[in-house]
Order: C-alpha cells, then structure tokens, then sequence
C-alpha cells in the first residue's frame, strides 16, 4: 500500500451530498476530535468559490492586528442567532480587530450565491465573506461546526477556537485577551 500525504486521503475520501457538494470528511491520518491546535499560523485564504464585500489575503491581516475568522452557515439558525453578537464585535473592535466571515455550505441549498448574499444583507454581514463551496478553507481549518470561532493574534497565531452558538462572553473574554497582549506588545 502507498501512503499518500495527508490532504490527498482527506480529498479523495470526502464525502459526497446530494447535488455533487463534497462534505468535509474523515481525516485518516488525524485522531478524531484533534483540531487545529493553539499556536498554529493562519492558513491561506485562498480557495473561495467567491468573496462577497471585498477580498482580503493572510498578508493583510496578519501583521497589523489580530483576526476574529468566523464559519457560518445561511442554513445555520444558530449562526444567525449568533450574528449581531459578532457583528457587535466587528464594530466595537473595528479599529483593533479584523473579522472575516467563512460561509461554509451544509446542503445543496446553501450553494447558491444569491441566497448567500440576500441572507448576509439580511442578517449585516459587511465584513469580507469568503465563499467556501468546495470546503478548501474548511479542510484548512479542519473546521466541522457551524458556527466556528477562531482568534487569532496579530502574528497569526490561533489563541482560541470555540464551536457554538452559546458563550459568546468567553469568545468577547478571549479577543480582549488578545487586544490587550497586542496592547500591551506594541507599548
């Protein structure tokens, strides 16, 4: 048998939806429950089916201040749930933080580019969106929940990662964290 890296296993054995979208999958070489680990870089954000609002690139966010990168669904009634609270991060941090929003597609539906749009007008999604059709950044994360929260410093760092819709005061508790480090650093 030939061992094949990593990511080809993980392509090859993704996971097909009605439709021909490709589910993120099991990794065979990963234990099961073993994420991105704190302290590991930012992967690219290259890879979008599409950028609504404006594009950004790993180069522009990381080096300035730190990242609050967010997945979420237009299927999601919890990322939706969960919205104003990010939102109100984006715009309380918006001079200290970046906020880049990942819409990561859970079923056919969620393809559809219009509905994307029309649902993040609806819910004041005005941060860069990366449109991750074929799951490129979802597997770079190695993400599987919607919503996702990652927190990641001004080097590109990941400090925190939280799945959920629910505990958004220790989400807001680490960016602080995180702003004040960076605060603190640049003194």
């Amino acid at each position: 048998m030939v061992i094949q890296p990593n990511h080809i296993l993980w392509r090859e054995n993704r996971r097909t939806l009605p439709g021909g979208l490709k589910a993120p999958a099991k990794n065979l070489f990963r234990k099961e429950g073993n994420k991105m680990k704190l302290r590991q870089q930012m992967p690219e954000l290259t890879g979008a089916k599409a950028w609504i609002n404006r594009e950004v690139s790993k180069e522009q966010l990381v080096g300035g201040k730190p990242a609050l990168i967010h997945f979420w669904s237009a299927s999601c009634r919890m990322c939706k749930e969960a919205m104003p609270e990010v939102n109100g991060f984006r715009d309380k941090y918006k001079d200290q933080l970046n906020v880049v929003a990942v819409h990561m597609p859970r079923s056919e539906d969620d393809l559809d580019l219009e509905k994307i749009k029309k649902t993040a007008a609806e819910h004041d999604i005005s941060q860069p969106i990366y449109v991750d059709s074929d799951h490129t950044l979802t597997e770079a994360f190695e993400n599987e929940y919607v919503p996702a929260y990652y927190v990641f410093d001004k080097s590109g760092q990941l400090r925190h990662f939280q799945a959920g819709g629910s505990g958004m005061k220790m989400l807001e508790k680490r960016v602080s964290r995180v702003l004040s480090e960076t605060e603190q650093a640049s003194e």
